[in-house]
């Protein structure tokens, strides 16, 4: 009988072993996706920061600029200079959709991290997401009516100055 036991656990040791050399090597396997992800996930964001800055003088062709230009990290603009939401780049307007759904309750930071694709269990993503949030509050789309709760501003609040009859 202690011979049969012996075998068992010996048995039992090999199989943790390799079983935690496998997990050594998914680990290291989902590092080096993580850090491709993360790369890939910047290079689209300054692609349709460009774009979004290509585009911005082609829609006021004729017009005298009243500003000076955004700088390459500046991907939303000030409220009182826009038009509407569709000035604003794809991750953004996804943002400003979730922040009007999420309603009285506003949108938290990790529910965006979730809109924009990222993983919300990842630390460093919700941050990365909170910032983006920030990004908005300082520019007029947004308020921070609570901490780390983000929703549109209220109706009586949209329309910036020189905006004239508030027309949203």
């Amino acid at each position: 009988m202690r011979a049969v036991l012996e075998a068992r656990q010996k048995a039992a040791a090999v199989q943790v072993k390799q079983l935690e050399a496998e997990l050594e090597r998914v680990r290291a396997a989902l590092a080096d996706a993580e850090e491709v992800h993360r790369r890939r996930v910047i290079g689209l964001e300054q692609y349709l920061e460009a774009l979004a800055e290509e585009n911005a003088p082609a829609d006021v062709a004729g017009e005298v600029p009243r500003r000076k230009p955004v700088g390459p990290r500046r991907a939303v603009p000030h409220r009182r200079h826009a038009t509407g939401v569709t000035e604003l780049s794809p991750d953004y307007q996804a943002l400003m959709a979730a922040a009007v759904d999420a309603g009285g309750d506003g949108l938290g930071a990790r529910r965006a991290a979730v809109v924009l694709g990222w993983d919300s269990a990842s630390a460093s993503r919700v941050e990365g997401a909170r910032a983006r949030l920030k990004r908005p509050v300082e520019r007029g789309w947004l308020i921070e009516a609570k901490p780390g709760r983000f929703m549109p501003p209220a109706p009586e609040q949209d329309p910036g100055p020189g905006r004239p009859g508030g027309g949203s």
